[in-house]
């Protein structure tokens, strides 16, 4: 029996298996989706009349500590890959190190910023050994799930978009020997965006090119960096992302059909990111950085041709509708969409204040100079990854209290419990009052989210960075709280003195309400007059909530509700309401066309 030829890239147009093939693909995140709807999302990728799936791996979460990993259940990517070959699709996996995805530092793990000396993406050591000690367990997880070896994955990606970074020549080779010498056999791409085409590529490795509009002739350039090669778009981006304080960005279905058919036509293969969004669920949104900072939003709905919840929309039924003219086969049937339901508004009961939770926090740390969130000696040494770190220290007098651009990322400031003002990249001081008696200074500096794409993946700690000045004076002797929000802490906080909402609450603080569901069904939660903070529904972190917008309501997946009380928990920072409310569908604010955004078209 002749061995098995996989993907092949040896002319201008693909074969498998010697075969002519096109790449038909779809990205959709195990990761950003409920496990008990992996099946669910994948039928309704194939049913649209695509035969590829594409995915990331985010090596924070499959390794949380140094040493430790993760990869059961809703991480189980062996499983999810499997998945995808039993309903007939292939799958190119993209499994780093660094991702980009609009998720907290482009899935690199926080603890490599323990390192003051660390180079992200590069050949220094300290990240090297990060890498190949964490692909020694990822890799042999994957490889006999090659189609070699009989299983889907046709072929792998080395990095993401190198060429928009770029800072070590020896770099790429180092992540191509990294999967070659694991036993990765199937074809190797790289993917690039208009940026970085001239400088991503790495000998012997197909290159593909991220894009939206045809105006930059990105295709064109591609063809002629490595003619008589098959041209493929890694990335068509069918929407865009979101961050919080601006519109929510769209992209016209009929433009989109109408670039996707110029590209069919042309023979080109290509992939939809994203085809599913999905949700940055708890704290894992990435930010943005291109001179100002701007946090993503926990929703990455992205204006794909399946909603965040899963629907279908106009773009998927157009989208389906040519790809049936391009395909060979009749497509499948669409599965049905999920039920949804917009439960009555629920009341909150009682509270607890971030004062009186401190007593959950798993560690006390007293330092002369305020210490940042991953250098704390929390979870095993490893740092603090996520969520909110108290600091206080004591002051004599008043004045101008300087961040001194030290507040990574948004710190609110108290005396005594009192709220006196907000202090982050744009509002660098505030007003201390005066007074000669001992007070207690508090700043609950919140990170909102690691920079994932662009030079600043170095300096990416969060937390206070620095030393923080009253009246030019730096301060000093703090106390600090690790506030990582987990599982755990969430439970601890159950036994705890919850006082009555009928008493004023002092902010910021948790609030407690519970949902009597019947029949589990999908919902998003709405948290209208409230003002900023997380939400918390049996245990698992929805994401954030901040009135800013443009997301103005949450996904909570039916199947992580129970028949029977659902507890719900919501941190707020500064204004409570007495209800939580519930919508059948995700709803936004303005929203602008990605077509006048010109950076959304070029990153």
């Amino acid at each position: 029996m002749s061995e098995r030829q996989g993907l092949r890239a040896d002319s201008t147009h693909f074969t498998l298996d010697g075969a002519p093939f096109r790449i038909l693909g779809g990205s959709i995140h195990y990761f950003r989706v409920p496990r008990a709807y992996w099946r669910d999302r994948l039928l309704k990728l194939k049913a649209c009349g695509l035969n590829t799936l594409t995915t990331y791996v985010p090596w924070n979460l499959h390794e949380p500590e140094r040493g430790v990993y993760l990869f059961q259940e809703e991480l189980d990517l062996e499983a999810y890959i499997r998945l995808a070959g039993e309903l007939g699709l292939w799958v190119i996996l993209r499994p780093g190190p660094y991702i980009c995805a609009e998720w907290d530092l482009g899935g690199l793990p926080s603890w490599l910023l323990q390192d003051k000396k660390m180079k992200l993406r590069t050949t220094y050591s300290g990240f090297t050994s990060a890498v190949n000690s964490y692909f020694d367990k990822l890799i042999p997880r994957v490889t006999p799930l090659q189609y070699k070896n009989g299983g889907p994955i046709i072929a792998v990606q080395v990095e993401n978009e190198y060429g928009s970074y770029a800072k070590d020549e020896q770099y790429m080779s180092f992540i191509k020997e990294a999967l070659l010498s694991r036993g990765i056999s199937e074809l190797l791409l790289t993917s690039d965006n208009h940026d970085g085409m001239n400088c991503g590529g790495v000998d012997g490795v197909l290159q593909t090119v991220n894009l939206q509009k045809l105006t930059f002739g990105d295709v064109q350039h591609l063809a002629e960096l490595q003619p008589q090669k098959p041209l493929m778009v890694m990335e068509y981006w069918s929407g865009w992302f979101d961050v919080w304080g601006e519109p929510h960005h769209v992209f016209s279905a009929p433009e989109m059909i109408s670039i996707v058919r110029e590209l069919l036509d042309r023979g080109i293969s290509i992939n939809f990111y994203m085809f599913h969004g999905g949700t940055s669920f708890g704290f894992m949104n990435g930010a943005l950085d291109l001179g100002t900072y701007k946090p993503q939003t926990s929703s990455y709905d992205y204006d794909a041709p399946l909603t965040e919840s899963g629907d279908y929309t106009t773009k998927y039924h157009l989208l389906r509708s040519l790809l049936s003219t391009y395909s060979n086969e009749p497509i499948s049937e669409p599965p049905a969409v999920q039920s949804r339901r917009a439960y009555e508004p629920l009341t909150v009961t009682h509270y607890i204040s971030l004062w009186e939770s401190l007593q959950c926090a798993e560690t006390l740390f007293r330092a002369d100079d305020p210490v940042n969130m991953e250098s704390l000696p929390v979870n095993h040494n490893n740092g603090q990854s996520y969520g909110y770190t108290l600091y206080q220290t004591d002051i004599y007098s008043g004045g101008d209290l300087n961040s001194r651009n030290h507040v990574r990322d948004r710190a609110l400031v108290f005396i005594d419990r009192e709220l006196i003002g907000v202090l982050d990249y744009r509002t660098q001081k505030v007003k201390i009052p005066q007074s000669k008696s001992e007070r207690t200074l508090s700043l609950l500096v919140e990170n909102c989210g690691r920079v994932n794409y662009g030079p600043a993946l170095d300096n990416q700690q969060k937390g206070l960075v620095g030393d923080i000045t009253l009246d030019n004076v730096p301060l000093k002797k703090f106390t600090m709280h690790c506030l990582d929000m987990k599982t755990s802490f969430i439970n601890r906080l159950q036994s705890q003195k919850w006082t009555s909402v009928g008493t004023k609450p002092t902010y910021p603080a948790f609030f407690r309400g519970s949902l009597v569901v019947d029949q589990p069904t999908d919902t998003f939660l709405k948290l209208p007059n409230w003002n900023k903070g997380v939400v918390f529904v049996n245990g698992h972190n929805l994401g954030r909530h901040w009135s800013v917008g443009p997301q103005k309501a949450l996904y909570l997946p039916g199947p992580w509700l129970r028949s029977g009380d659902n507890e719900i928990v919501v941190f707020e920072e500064l204004k409570a309401a007495e209800t939580i409310s519930f919508a059948e569908n995700l709803e936004y604010g303005k929203t602008v066309e990605v077509s006048t955004q010109l950076f959304c078209t070029l990153i």
